[in-house]
């Protein structure tokens, strides 16, 4: 086939896709449509796991499943969009990897808000500004974001669903390598690029920024400075990728929450977040844990904060597989309720499934 027959099919395809494309929006539009008059929610977490799942099993390349999440989350939203975009608040600003999360799970066609820590994005959406927000919760290197973990205690707020983030981290420049006297980044990210930083720029100066997108804002200002921030950072602020992915450890990947006023419905796999405060006596955790392992069910984090409003307290948070409706957690946290002096349902939401390059 000559290069012109090629193009031309291309062309072709091209025309097919469009007006499939187009097809598509039509009748995702009278569904929302008819969501909004019975009240219903017009983003649907489980919904869009399974859609995206069912392609997964029927991808035969030469497109990677991830190449393909992307290419369908954009398609939905922008077929959302038609009716309205969703408002969703982020903990900010721009280009921070709290906001690509929010881009990777809702797509680019919404109106984001960016905000200046975890509880203002809470509050946004409890006074209804935002339809949802993205907040960070753990990281695989670094461990648990305590300070989520601490607004949860007082919101009323759902989990509704998770996202998992590859963090690749870059140092950003507009000088080269042997130029470089200082460092900005968020401390986390200093820290996950510890051993890279030593090996590269030993004896230069590591400076401690908000976010990492102020760090590449101060980078671009300051004369012989760099930042450790993503591509999408560089960007935004005319930066040059002096080196690429500079994380020490090559599975960095930071979880981050989806919360809303709604509750998600069952989805194919799930997963459910709780939380607890027992007694301080001896043995009350083991009581409180132990309907678990009864009702077999698979614990996947736990964690422990001092409580807010007693002295020596702790309140404990918990990941587990399943979802709330299930009879045999039904079973577990109706045991468990009983060992505890309370128990809180953060959310049960679909589970993010690794996928595929």
């Amino acid at each position: 086939m000559t290069l012109e027959k090629k193009r031309k099919e291309i062309d072709e395809i091209d025309e097919k896709i469009l007006n499939l494309l187009n097809e598509r929006a039509k009748i995702a539009k009278a569904i929302s449509g008819e969501k909004r008059k019975e009240g219903g929610k017009v983003y649907a977490p489980e919904r869009e796991r399974a859609l995206l799942e069912k392609l997964f099993e029927k991808n035969k390349g030469p497109l990677s499943n991830k190449a393909l999440e992307s290419i369908y989350r954009n398609i939905i939203s922008e077929c959302r969009a038609l009716e309205a975009p969703l408002k969703i608040a982020y903990l900010g600003p721009k280009t921070t990897f709290t906001h690509m999360a929010a881009i990777k799970n809702f797509g680019s066609s919404c109106s984001f808000i960016p905000k200046n820590s975890i509880k203002e994005v809470f509050s946004e959406i409890e006074k209804e500004e935002a339809d949802y927000g993205v907040v960070p919760i753990e990281n695989s290197t670094e461990g648990t974001v305590s300070h989520t973990l601490d607004v949860f205690m007082e919101s009323e707020l759902n989990i509704v669903a998770e996202v998992m983030l590859d963090i690749k981290h870059n140092l950003l420049s507009k000088h080269p390598l042997e130029e470089i006297k200082k460092v900005y980044s968020q401390p986390s990210a200093l820290a996950q690029c510890r051993n890279w930083l030593s090996s590269n720029l030993p004896g230069v100066e590591l400076i401690e920024s908000s976010s990492t997108a102020k760090a590449a804002e101060l980078a671009s200002l300051y004369h012989s400075s760099a930042a450790i921030a993503s591509e999408l950072a560089a960007k935004e602020h005319g930066l040059n990728i002096v080196a690429k992915n500079i994380q020490d450890s090559p599975y960095n990947v930071t979880r981050f929450l989806v919360i809303g006023r709604v509750k998600p419905k069952r989805a194919e796999k799930n997963k459910t977040s709780i939380m607890f405060s027992v007694k301080h006596e001896p043995g009350t955790l083991f009581k409180a844990l132990q309907s678990f392992s009864d009702n077999k069910i698979n614990m996947t984090k736990i964690e422990s904060r001092p409580a807010k409003k007693k002295i020596w307290e702790v309140v404990f948070f918990i990941d587990f597989e399943g979802y709330i409706e299930d009879s045999n957690i039904r079973k577990a946290l109706g045991k468990m309720k009983k060992n505890c002096l309370f128990v809180k349902i953060l959310g049960s939401y679909p589970m993010e499934v690794s996928v595929s390059e």
